[in-house]
């Protein structure tokens, strides 16, 4: 009875996620459906560089960005230089972007810089922004491929995003494989079963329009996921651009892959903690399209995901054991499902091999994580 009850018990703490996988793999793995250009044209876009002491990467970031294809209509770059210290502004406007400095020690991290530049440049004429994070370089179809989605009557799209170093080490490489399950084959999964895809926080992009609705008011460490929460509140779609990529470097070492891992699943939690409750009641209110966006955040970051399953798996009773043989089948291919779709090779099926040492790096990090679920946890520059 009691390894029954413990069984029971794990199954239902990935249960929601299992059927999340389940959906987005198969969604993922289906034909990709190009959207049609409507009448609309997207005449002004604006790129958005939210930056903080960046003077390392930004003029890189900034010159990937001038070579782009031309699109129909206009761009331009501004990079909003928030609480620096350095020469970030200094080398952003020598690279070709504009600048706008932001001083407020009160106010830190990149939600408030966001929103401050789109207040900034709200009575301009542009129709439409692009974000991306200072340490990005960017395709050189990455204008003109958003500039499509824009004009196919796209109110928010956000971009495929993945590594930019994946050979600088192991833990980067097993980020890349990370991110084509999270930031590809997902959010094509999604797009597939036209859900809203997202927001993964680089390469996203906003109307003016759909600002107006809704302000950029997101202010947790993940503010993106946050922010995403609220547009799906005011049924606004994210559209995926599975056309275009941007890569940032991930940090090599292990400080700064903690701080980074700690801030992303930690304010997950968070949003856990603050959303589910109210997803639950709007969805028992009949408002049926936010069991989408509740699945995803009940699905527990993979590692964690993955060894629950184990735990259910290695329990004597076999109807849960028959459960994490399923799950545990439905993550191999979801993983390969991935790099099947985001290009993966052999050398990323191989460094597979060092999953369960990942897994445990993540378990230790748990403590980390309930931390940086508190609500006042402050935004660190993550250390590359």
């Amino acid at each position: 009875m009691f390894w029954m009850i413990l069984g029971i018990i794990f199954s239902l703490l990935t249960l929601f996620g299992t059927i999340e996988l389940l959906l987005l793999t198969i969604g993922g793995l289906l034909p990709y459906r190009q959207r049609k250009t409507d009448n609309s044209t997207c005449q002004h876009i604006a790129v958005i560089i939210p930056a903080h002491n960046e003077e390392n990467g930004i003029s890189a970031c900034v010159q990937s960005l001038l070579v782009c294809d031309q699109p129909q209509g206009q761009y331009s770059i501004y990079v909003i230089a928030d609480n620096c210290t350095d020469n970030t502004a200094e080398l952003a406007k020598k690279a070709g972007a504009n600048v706008i400095v932001r001083h407020n020690p009160d106010e830190r991290g990149k939600g408030y810089a966001l929103d401050y530049a789109f207040q900034q440049l709200e009575n301009t004429n542009i129709d439409a922004f692009l974000i991306i994070d200072a340490d990005t370089i960017v395709e050189q179809n990455f204008i003109t491929a958003c500039e499509m989605v824009f004009n196919s009557g796209a109110d928010a799209l956000q971009c495929r995003y993945t590594v930019h170093n994946p050979e600088a080490s192991l833990r980067t490489h097993l980020m890349h494989i990370a991110l084509l399950a999270f930031n590809v084959l997902r959010p094509r999964g999604r797009d597939r079963w036209n859900l809203s895809v997202g927001i993964s926080g680089n390469g996203f992009g906003l109307t003016k329009q759909t600002l107006q609705q809704v302000p950029y008011s997101a202010r947790s460490v993940v503010e993106d996921l946050e922010y995403h929460l609220k547009l799906v509140q005011a049924d606004i779609k994210v559209n995926f651009v599975d056309a275009t990529t941007v890569r940032a470097d991930m940090p090599t070492g292990k400080k700064g892959t903690d701080t980074q891992r700690t801030r992303w699943e930690g304010g997950r939690f968070r949003m856990i903690r603050e959303y589910v409750p109210y997803l639950l009641s709007s969805i028992f209110k009949g408002q049926l399209r936010l069991i989408e966006p509740l699945l995803e955040l009940l699905l527990l970051p993979l590692a964690l995901h993955v060894f629950l399953l184990l735990l259910t798996l290695a329990l004597p009773f076999y109807l849960t054991q028959i459960y994490a043989l399923i799950g545990l089948t439905i993550v191999f291919i979801h993983v390969f499902g991935a790099l099947w779709v985001g290009g993966g090779t052999w050398k990323d099926v191989a460094v597979l091999a060092s999953v369960p040492f990942y897994i445990l790096w993540k378990l230790m990090l748990m403590p980390r994580l309930l931390k940086a679920a508190r609500k006042d946890m402050e935004w660190k520059r993550t250390e590359r």
